[in-house]
């Protein structure tokens, strides 16, 4: 037989069954469906993360009081450290990072949370204090409008998108007054929104002396954290290891009783896809099951059809057909119900990435096209092929004992089979 005729067979056997052929389709469909998003949400994910902490720089280091167990990004895009030490950083110890081969910029930055009063509301948010030029030079955020902060300036700060546009109940323009911490301040920048993760939307970023006025319990000379550009980005862990050592020396403490970290924005994203990366093998895990059910579906429904079908068997073969054509008869037509399945998966996930990546813009804040171009899905070329791929690969592994079975019926008992 030829290819078309097997083909015009199984299609025409899929149709004859018709609701057994669209349930026995429908748990391709949901497995398929579930491993896309699931798959798609990891990549993105992936990639948000990425693009976030791209935010910082890949050459970005950052120096935080107390040997810190666990961090993370704070509301204002620093990074912060679980501490086991209360005691704060210098300012000897941003000479003594400045004074490391291979630094190119140092900003101690002092941060902490006060209350923001706009017209006649009053929110509590991220506020730090930065070296005008070192931030401009270590951070990448972009102006949306207006302009960065000078060494000069006093009281004016520079805004987040989040800031300016949703925290309060009117957007916020350049040259507005706003009130933190009971002292006046212009605002002479408005940034670009970065998205959720690691961004600076719910920043407010002031010289560090200003800072030092409004924010309380800032002891003078004394930092929350230090941000360090590199270079070198190829020298970031030589760089690393190098400020380490010098901030041992310089305050006097050893491996054990280190009362600093030292963390890039490369460690923190490995350590960040790592946990991603196993809890979407884990939810993986999960719909792959939804495939197997799938799977044994069509077997079922193969076993059924080769049945129903034994004396078409008997006749084919006494037609002259070959135990491999008949074989492959079975085979195609299971491999059709997993490539009918697939298509239909993908499609289903296309619209459940969808779903889930507005969900998150409305619900979250975070993805869409204003975070950066980032969303909380991603599908890729590669991904709808492995989806398709797999779902014909399943289909017709299924159908495989079937197919074996009707290729080994004798042409006189399958004639005789009621």
């Amino acid at each position: 037989m030829r290819i078309r005729d097997i083909i015009r067979l199984s299609v025409d056997s899929m149709f004859h069954r018709g609701l057994r052929s669209w349930l026995t389709i429908l748990g391709i469909v949901i497995g398929v469906a579930a491993v896309v998003t699931i798959l798609s949400i990891g990549t993105g994910t992936q990639q948000s993360i990425s693009n976030q902490l791209g935010g910082l720089g890949a050459n970005v280091l950052s120096v935080s009081a107390g040997s810190g167990r666990a961090g993370g990004f704070g509301f204002g895009g620093e990074f912060r450290q679980t501490q086991t030490s209360t005691q704060n950083l210098t300012i000897k110890d941003v000479q003594v990072v400045k004074s490391v081969p291979g630094v190119q910029s140092v900003d101690g930055i002092v941060s902490g949370r006060e209350d923001v009063t706009y017209l006649t509301q009053t929110i509590s948010e991220s506020v730090q204090g930065v070296d005008p030029l070192a931030w401009q030079d270590i951070n990448t955020a972009k102006l949306s409008s207006g302009r960065y902060l000078t060494s000069s300036d006093r009281n004016v700060v520079v805004v987040g998108y989040a800031i300016a546009n949703t925290v309060f109940k009117q957007p916020m323009s350049l040259n507005t007054q706003i009130s933190i911490g009971g002292a006046s301040f212009k605002v002479v920048g408005i940034l670009q929104q970065s998205g959720g993760f690691g961004g600076s939307d719910n920043a407010i970023i002031m010289p560090v002396s200003a800072a030092r006025t409004v924010i309380s319990g800032v002891i003078l000379n004394q930092f929350s954290s230090i941000q360090v550009k590199v270079a070198d980005v190829n020298a970031v862990s030589n760089v690393s290891t190098a400020i380490t050592q010098a901030l041992l020396i310089s305050r006097h403490v050893t491996e054990n009783t280190k009362d600093f970290s030292v963390t890039s924005s490369q460690s923190i994203q490995q350590t960040i896809s790592g946990v991603v990366g196993t809890l979407n093998l884990f939810l993986l895990g999960i719909a792959a099951t939804s495939l197997l059910v799938g799977a044994i579906g069509i077997a079922n429904t193969m076993f059924m059809s080769v049945m129903e079908r034994t004396r078409q068997i008997g006749t084919l073969k006494a037609l002259g057909a070959t135990n491999f054509e008949v074989m492959k008869l079975f085979l195609v037509e299971s491999g059709i119900i997993g490539f009918v399945g697939g298509l239909i998966g993908v499609f289903v996930g296309f619209i459940l990435c969808g779903t889930i990546s507005e969900l998150g813009v409305r619900l979250l804040g975070v993805g869409g096209e204003g975070a950066g171009g980032v969303t909380l899905t991603m599908i890729t070329p590669e991904l709808v092929l492995f989806a398709m791929g797999f779902s014909v690969v399943i289909g017709m592994i299924s159908g495989l004992l079937p197919a074996r079975r009707a290729a080994r019926l004798l042409p006189i008992e399958a004639l005789r089979f009621e």
